[in-house]
């Protein structure tokens, strides 16, 4: 699962953290659904599994946002009370150089470092030659953080359709405009780009491509077999074994 926003993520954060030793009830189960519009639904089984993964997505949105800010980090309270902080030394705390709410003390706080990438290769349902793109399903999956927090000379798209400028804004909605032309450096058509991952509404995740993907790092052997079928082949090839299901 990928946030939208990083408010899901905090005030989902918050809620579990601050009740995780409360007994899992009925309220907080529909707390954390009503905040995370459906996303989330915790059992007893998997309380502790979504909090990891609220800290980990968390303080990656919060590391993309500053690198795309061009600030050195952003503060948080997102990882407070964890072992992130014992075991990762990028992460310290601060206290807060102005009062907490209602003039009470300065509180604690993370430093999330900026992730300054190398280089972003994102794909987009649509886009014009110059750089501009939108997104047709229901999440930007942070494209338009990573483009933001890689450096000039190599920020690349590719679309599933690469068409006029004129003729982009007739594809979707206005706010689905999200990659702007000033993020991105060169563009590429390439249909089924995203592929074995999904590209919503264009195609689902290849669920038997993912696995055999992730059996490939069994072995040299398994990794080179499945680099023979799916990788070191031509284009044409490719897209009729996509095709044709074969995996």
């Amino acid at each position: 699962m990928a946030f939208s926003t990083v408010v899901s993520v905090i005030a989902i954060y918050e809620v579990l953290i601050v009740r995780a030793d409360d007994r899992l009830d009925a309220s907080l189960r529909q707390e954390v659904e009503e905040l995370s519009e459906g996303a989330v639904r915790l059992d007893p089984g998997t309380l502790y599994r979504w909090l990891g993964r609220l800290l980990d997505e968390g303080l990656l949105h919060l590391g993309l946002q500053a690198a795309a800010w061009r600030v050195p980090f952003l503060p948080t309270r997102v990882g407070l009370g964890s072992d992130l902080l014992r075991d990762n030394p990028r992460l310290t705390t601060f206290t807060s150089p102005v009062p907490g709410p209602g003039g009470r003390q300065p509180e604690q706080l993370v430093a999330m470092p900026a992730i300054e990438l190398d280089a972003a290769l994102c794909h987009l349902n649509v886009a014009d030659r110059r750089g501009n793109a939108m997104y047709l399903g229901p999440d930007l999956y942070w494209d338009d953080l990573m483009l933001q927090a890689a450096p000039t000379g190599g920020r690349f798209i590719s679309a599933e359709k690469v068409v006029d400028t004129e003729d982009l804004a007739g594809h979707g909605a206005l706010q689905q405009m999200r990659i702007s032309r000033m993020m991105v450096d060169g563009v590429v058509e390439a249909p089924g780009g995203a592929h074995f991952t999904l590209c919503d509404p264009e195609y689902p995740r290849d669920e038997a491509v993912q696995k055999a993907y992730a059996a490939s790092a069994t072995s040299p052997e398994a990794w080179a077999e499945f680099r023979a079928a799916w990788i070191d082949i031509a284009e044409d090839e490719y897209r009729r074994k996509v095709k044709d299901g074969a995996a």
